[in-house]
């Protein structure tokens, strides 16, 4: 897909028009969420998922087919998690609440109110609840979240790809959730300049040895890419890696960030993946792919790779000491330039949307030059 490919808004008739949300206010919605990884979505397990405010019950019927529905019961509001997986007659999943045992599809429809007599003519299919598209890809489970309660069709895209994805399932899994706003979670992330000072160690960066950073950006389908360039000397876990590493860091809307790295014919692809679960909290994924030979020792990389996450999940609360004030925020050129284009592909995307019109990326090619 090209650079600047723009992608075909479909806002569902008669959805309100959502306006700008303020830097740490609100969320994007008609998009694609991670909810989780593949093999853990198990036969049987309602699992429970918070998504943009949203309960959302996610679970596998007995056909394989995943799929997701609003975990309210709309009877007395007993989470339908806490039931539940059975089957229909003709086969098809359903979810028995454990209040009443009412009986909801996996398209949402209720399919059975047990107490209901014989003669009592209420039709139970005229009750649903909310059905939210799903969908597996490269070995996760992503959840679309449209802006309008009542979309019940596809999406018009499907699920984010990322390259890299190799050697199998993901050889090293961690999350956190952080107390904050996704979009202070996504700036922080992204952010070039804080690694000296949050992640400074021994083994990654330090604060006394920093350098002159020149990196070459470019639009890239809802997002930004840092274009591929040679390994930073001063992070001495790219040493385990040996070669010549090559990498290349993508971000893209609604939240995922991945640093691809190629090592002559071997890649390792590290992806975090930031799912709102409400306007104070995201929850960080990061999942880690390879088929380099280094990751038969991944049980002594991984503790590395948690307290790097930890890390800034740290300077997240020391953060929020001074955020409770709402504060006016300084955003300076080139450090923060990738925060601001994350400003402006909010804008733009929540703007297409409302206009029922293509996506155009804000982004320009450019260089940013930075000190760390």
């Amino acid at each position: 897909m090209p650079a600047d490919d723009a992608r075909i808004a479909s806002p569902a008739a008669g959805a309100a028009k959502a306006p700008p949300a303020k830097f740490g206010k609100g969320f994007l919605f008609d998009a694609w969420y991670y909810a989780a990884l593949s093999r853990e979505v198990k036969i049987g397990k309602l699992a429970r998922y918070e998504i943009l405010g949203e309960p959302v019950l996610v679970s596998r019927g007995r056909d394989g087919k995943v799929f997701a529905i609003r975990d309210v019961c709309p009877h007395r509001a007993a989470p339908l998690s806490a039931g539940k997986l059975t089957q229909e007659a003709d086969g098809r999943a359903s979810v028995e609440c454990p209040y009443h045992g009412w009986r909801f599809g996996s398209d949402g429809v209720c399919a059975s109110i047990p107490s209901l007599t014989g003669d009592q003519g209420l039709e139970v299919s005229r009750i649903r609840v909310r059905r939210y598209p799903v969908a597996e890809s490269q070995g996760m489970v992503f959840v679309w979240i449209s802006g309008d309660p009542r979309f019940d069709g596809e999406p018009p895209e499907p699920p984010p790809s990322f390259p890299g994805v190799v050697g199998g399932d993901a050889k090293i899994v961690d999350s956190m959730i952080f107390e904050t706003h996704m979009d202070h979670a996504v700036v922080g992330l992204m952010d070039p300049t804080h690694a000296p000072y949050v992640h400074e160690a021994w083994w990654a960066r330090s604060s006394k040895r920093q350098s002159e950073k020149t990196k070459v950006f470019a639009p890239s389908p809802e997002g930004f890419v840092m274009r591929r360039h040679g390994r930073s000397k001063a992070n001495r876990l790219y040493d385990i890696l040996g070669g010549a590493p090559e990498i290349e860091i993508t971000f893209r809307l609604p939240g995922y960030r991945w640093e691809h790295i190629v090592v002559g014919k071997r890649q390792v692809l590290a992806l975090t993946c930031l799912t709102p679960l409400t306007e104070t909290s995201t929850r960080i994924s990061q999942l880690i792919w390879s088929d380099h030979p280094v990751m038969m020792f991944r049980a002594l990389i991984a503790p590395f790779a948690r307290e790097f996450l930890r890390q800034d999940g740290r300077m997240v609360n020391l953060q929020n000491e001074g955020l409770k004030y709402d504060p006016a925020l300084i955003w300076i050129d080139d450090a923060d330039t990738q925060a601001k284009w994350y400003q402006q592909l909010k804008r733009e995307w929540t703007a297409s949307r409302n206009e029922g019109r293509p996506f155009v990326n804000p982004v320009k090619e450019t260089t940013l030059k930075w000190r760390s």
